[in-house]
């Protein structure tokens, strides 16, 4: 239950997409949007300013030619700078303009500073033109205003960015102690919340996100421990018809039908033991009973009972804290796996904290290295009618009991592909450097 449990908030924490760069790319989101906007601001701007000088400047030929105009009448002669009669250079555009009796300005732009013409007809017949360029204060002034809009563009770019990384890096937090927090409720602590790891005053998607996971684990819970209870008291119920179809079946005359119903019975209750004890690994409620033990001596001592036939060896002893009965438990049902599955020889070795057991049969299946042990899942069809698939799950759960963790792995030749056939199967069982509490916490140790 556990496992599922694990598994299915691990794939929606995956799905949620959580990256190391999510600062950044909220950082280099918000600066290229900025730099975008401040481009298009800086176009505009300038194009406007200079829309506005040119205008003033035209403005100002048409009142200098004016005045050339009526000073040219008066006094017959051309006393105004700039000023010449049927110039040549006129442009065609503005020569139209004036042939048609109107007074024009227009501006020429020639690739360089912009050239200002203003003319007018005159009386007899002849045009009046002045021609003036773009003064050096104009252009000094939209250089300057070029540079400000540069510089105003990057700092926008610079202060966007930082402002990025602010509320990236909040963001990210935010979503890491999420993260976090879904791993300890998939781990099995039921008392944490997601939305209260998280902290915060101000309400955003990330509570959202933070309130969903925790309604889905808590119904998920609740879920599994209905089923749990279900499960819990089923067996419960078979257990005392089992133990009476045990005693009736051994009062039965001697022969063979006897022995087939004997050994039926076993089986059954032997299921309905093992049920009881999923469950109760399931509840999380069970607690080791700690004793300091010799690993290599031990192991030796009760392999030895169990099978003679089962190789132990010793590399390295170690003296480690544990639940002696919890530990049997697992190593039995690796060694009844073995023996089920594989092919002799089994071996047994203990290296520090490490008890590895190994078969020369066909190895592990598939889904079981992908995803654990399964109750009532026993690996390939070949298997079928051979077990229940509840052994290596109550070695796994009495396992997390222990603190330990148990592994599991195929055996095939060097360099050879994943494809290839397994020459034996191995289950490690990593023991704790630190043995848990009787509360089933770890302790603090000291610094």
């Amino acid at each position: 239950m556990r496992g599922y449990f694990r598994r299915l908030v691990a794939a929606y924490v995956d799905r949620v997409g959580i990256g190391t760069g999510l600062r950044w790319k909220l950082s280099a989101a918000i600066a290229l949007v900025g730099a975008l906007v401040a481009l298009a601001l800086s176009l505009v701007v300038h194009n406007a300013a200079r829309v506005s000088m040119l205008d003033n400047a035209r403005d100002l030929a048409d009142e200098r030619i004016m005045i050339a105009q009526r000073n040219y009448e008066l006094s017959g002669r051309l006393n105004f700078p700039n000023t010449k009669i049927d110039d040549a250079e006129l442009p065609k555009e503005l020569r139209e303009k004036v042939e048609a009796g109107r007074r024009a300005t227009y501006v020429a732009d020639r690739g360089g500073a912009p050239d200002i013409w203003a003319a007018v007809p005159l009386k007899n017949g002849q045009v009046m033109s002045l021609h003036s360029g773009f003064t050096d204060r104009s252009s000094d002034i939209l250089k300057d205003l070029d540079q400000a809009l540069v510089i105003g563009s990057i700092a926008v770019v610079l202060g966007g960015s930082a402002l990025g990384v602010l509320i990236g890096g909040h963001l990210s937090r935010r979503l890491r102690k999420a993260a976090s927090a879904a791993n300890r409720v998939a781990k099995g602590e039921t008392d944490v919340r997601v939305r209260e790891a998280i902290g915060g005053v101000v309400r955003d998607e990330t509570d959202d996100l933070a309130s969903a996971v925790d309604a889905m684990a808590d119904a998920l819970r609740q879920r599994l421990e209905a089923e749990r209870r279900v499960t819990a008291d089923i067996a419960h119920e078979l257990r005392t018809p089992v133990t009476g179809l045990l005693t009736a079946a051994e009062l039965l005359p001697p022969g063979r039908p006897t022995e087939l119903v004997l050994d039926r019975a076993k089986a059954m209750r032997t299921l309905v033991e093992d049920v009881l004890e999923v469950a109760r690994l399931d509840s999380a409620s069970e607690r080791a009973e700690l004793q300091d033990i010799l690993l290599g001596e031990f192991v030796a001592r009760r392999v030895a009972a169990k099978d003679p036939d089962v190789t132990v060896r010793v590399v390295h002893e170690s003296e480690v804290t544990t639940d002696p009965r919890r530990l049997e438990r697992v190593l039995f049902n690796l060694l009844a796996n073995a023996a089920r599955h594989g092919r002799p020889p089994v071996e047994v070795s203990v290296e520090g904290r490490v008890i590895r057991v190994r078969d020369h049969g066909p190895g592990f299946p598939e889904n079981l290295l992908a995803d654990g042990p399964s109750r009532f899942r026993t690996g390939s069809a070949d298997r079928a009618g051979r077990g229940h698939g509840l052994g290596l799950t109550i070695a796994a759960g009495q396992a997390r009991v222990l603190g330990a963790r148990l592994t599991f792995r195929n055996v095939r030749p060097a360099g050879a592909p994943d494809h290839a056939p397994a020459e034996g199967a191995v289950a490690v069982l990593w023991l704790p450097e630190h043995a848990p509490t009787n509360t089933g916490s770890y302790p603090i140790l000291p610094q």
